[in-house]
């Protein structure tokens, strides 16, 4: 947004963007919402419903001309919490329904239709640039997540269903730039939405979703902690043990790819168990080295090698007995007649 709209909206006529740490952008732009709206209630006696869409309206220009200043801006760790968390999602791939004890079928394919949209809407909150629009994917997301609870339970989803359900789809989609939009959302979005409705609700139970995969633990999977960590490490899956249990009518494409999944953990654990064998036979090596040549540098030095120049009586006596010496002469060959 150019620096004068900034100046007219929180009227500080030698305000400029780079001026305001991303805490002070977001009070007064949280402060211009409200003064707005406390004015045309109170002066223009603008109904309250009128007044919701006039602000929706505001939000959407200010912020999107502001989007590309104020989301995930260089002066905070938003894009380092991004990372982590989806770092984080990407670990705990293993993770099943039934460890979060979701309430959801998905082998029913209306089931499976709405998990996929629930997907699709999480993920597609990143490509919003108004808050109120990001909001929208995630109340969509939210409402297909409890058709699929009611389809599969054939009764009406409770909260205590909604948020296992709800984490588990952020499992399975991993949105992009998780961190950095639930930080968008909450600096600018309208107060009121935040505070009340269904929009203020489920965004508050994302919040929790993603702080409860921040700190999942074996214990909260009821897991014991040895299985928790090969989980984690790769070296093994919990449906492998699944899919021996599965019925023959199953997807055989399923099938296929959690055994090829299977195999590639094995190939895995034997690479690492090999690479590590390697390391240590080249300790070993080096340390056998090592010590051969310090056992030959210990014999240098307790017998080291003497160098003497040549005896000159030896080296003398050949010359010395030239003319002494009565050697036979040498044989020669007899030839002898037949």
């Amino acid at each position: 947004m150019p620096e004068v709209h900034i100046q007219k909206v929180f009227k500080k006529p030698s305000l400029t963007l780079q001026d305001l740490s991303i805490e002070e952008q977001s009070e007064c732009t949280q402060d211009f919402y409200q003064n707005v709206a406390e004015r045309m209630q109170t002066r223009g006696k603008v109904p309250s419903e009128r007044v919701e869409k006039i602000m929706d309206q505001i939000e959407k220009y200010i912020m999107t001309r502001l989007y590309k200043y104020v989301f995930c801006p260089e002066t905070t760790d938003d894009e380092k919490k991004d990372l982590a968390i989806q770092k984080r999602i990407r670990a705990l791939h293993w993770v099943t329904p039934q460890m979060l004890c979701v309430p959801v079928n998905e082998e029913i394919s209306e089931v499976s239709d709405m998990v996929v949209k629930a997907i699709t809407d999480i993920i597609e909150m990143d490509s919003k640039r108004v808050p109120r629009d990001k909001l929208a994917c995630i109340t969509k997301c939210s409402k297909h997540i409890f058709n699929a609870i009611k389809i599969t339970k054939n009764e009406p989803a409770s909260a205590d269903d909604f948020l296992p359900t709800l984490i588990y789809i952020v499992l399975k989609g991993n949105p992009p730039r998780l961190q950095s939009n639930i930080q968008y959302i909450t600096r600018f979005c309208n107060p009121s939405r935040l505070m009340a409705g269904e929009d203020g609700y489920y965004f508050t139970n994302l919040c929790c979703a993603v702080a409860f995969i921040e700190k999942l633990d074996a214990q909260s999977l009821n897991l014991s902690q040895e299985d928790f960590d090969r989980y984690m490490s790769g070296q093994t899956s919990p449906r492998k043990q699944e899919s021996e249990n599965w019925s023959p009518d199953a997807c055989l494409g399923v099938k296929q790819m959690y055994k090829n999944l299977d195999l590639l953990s094995q190939l895995n654990e034997r690479q690492e168990r090999i690479m590590s064998e390697a390391k240590k036979l080249e300790k070993d090596l080096i340390e056998w080295t090592d010590g051969i040549a310090k056992e030959v540098q210990d014999i240098v030095e307790k017998y080291p090698l003497e160098i003497k120049p040549p005896n000159q009586s030896l080296a003398a006596i050949d010359s010395e007995n030239v003319e002494n010496d009565k050697l036979p002469p040498p044989l020669q060959p007899q030839v002898y007649a037949g």
